[in-house]
């Protein structure tokens, strides 16, 4: 690590914002996306972003949004794209046209997609070159408001732009592209802008502790980025399957309030349910019998307190298990039995 020779002239703010940045700038990579043919002739928009080495073998971690081409834009991005519908589906994965990166040096390499996981908007590449240096990943369930953090990234292009803030509040939630909620995100004051997104949050020491994910456009000083400990469960699925597998019920939904007679006549222990606005023919619910207007509120017997506790439930480790679901169908309760599946390619 190289040292600022009139380092001992800045104050400590200074010093530790400088030192994270000589730590971590090695790593950063700006991720450009090439526009790919869409459906029917129709020309994909590319997209831009950032990312950082965490192996030295050419691993690198970045957003899902910025590599997955054809994803629509929203307000409210951290980078060049993002979206959220509110409905559980299966997930489709989206799929990215030629992907580069150029490292510090102004190096130029294409990027492999190793994985992709929109649910935590982070998605893995893999470059081939030698001397590249990887961040060192640090803990992220060690954070605590008004920690300095330091982001760097490549907003607008500006290729390793160094904005720093602090920490404002931990276990944030916020949409993912297909509407699952994003969980214990950081939230930041760091300045961040389109571009920025996929690039690393570290510490004062330069370890990495987040992926810069999202900014509230309009909103002064609300950034966010997912916790790196969370990364680290994620790579290990993309890096052994490509994909982070969850379970697949079929069924769209709002959650709704359940009328209070209802909740007392029945004793439920929730007040709040999935009301079910469609159902996939052929899916897990359309074969389990799951009707358009039932209300959901338990799966497995645990309460479902709205959509997001149903969308939390639906883990890999229950694709294939029989389970019981509870609902209301025109004011009655019932209990039927349903097998989660794999979401089906699209």
């Amino acid at each position: 690590m190289t040292t600022h020779p009139d380092l001992e002239l800045l104050d400590a703010y200074s010093r530790a914002v400088t030192s994270a940045v000589a730590a971590v700038a090695p790593s950063v990579v700006n991720v450009e996306v090439e526009p790919r043919e869409g459906t029917k002739g129709r020309r994909a928009a590319g997209a831009t972003g950032s990312g950082f080495v965490f192996a030295a073998d050419g691993l690198i971690l970045t957003n899902s949004h910025v590599v997955a081409d054809g994803a629509p834009s929203t307000p409210g991005s951290g980078g060049s794209r993002r979206a959220g519908p509110s409905t559980p589906g299966p997930g489709a994965a989206l799929r990215a046209g030629r992907i580069s990166v150029t490292l510090i040096d102004g190096r130029r390499l294409t990027a492999d997609l190793v994985g992709n996981d929109p649910d935590t908007d982070l998605a893995v590449l893999r470059v081939t070159a030698r001397e590249i240096v990887a961040a060192r990943l640090g803990d992220s369930s060690a954070l605590i408001p008004g920690q300095l953090v330091v982001a760097i990234g490549n907003p607008f292009g500006f290729q390793h732009t160094v904005t720093a803030g602090v920490v404002s509040a931990l276990g944030r939630s916020l949409r993912a592209q297909n509407g699952r909620l994003i969980e214990n995100l950081i939230q930041t004051d760091a300045a961040l802008n389109p571009g920025n997104s996929g690039g690393p949050l570290v510490t004062s020491s330069g370890a990495v502790v987040g992926i810069n994910t999202a900014v509230i456009m309009g909103g002064q000083g609300l950034a966010f980025a997912v916790p790196v400990n969370t990364a680290r469960l994620i790579i290990s699925a993309l890096l052994r399957d490509g994909r982070v597998r969850r379970a697949f019920l079929g069924v769209a939904g709002q959650t709704v309030p359940i009328p209070r007679r209802l909740v007392r006549e029945y004793s439920l222990v929730v007040e709040l349910g999935v009301f079910v606005t469609s159902v996939t023919p052929g899916s897990p619910a359309d074969e389990a019998g799951v009707q358009d207007g039932d209300v959901l509120i338990d799966f497995g017997g645990l309460p479902i307190d709205g959509l997001d506790d149903l969308l939390r439930l639906l883990t890999a480790d229950r694709i294939g298990q029989s389970m019981p679901l509870r609902l209301l169908r025109r004011g009655e309760p019932r209990r039927i039995v349903i097998v989660p599946a794999e979401p089906r390619a699209t």
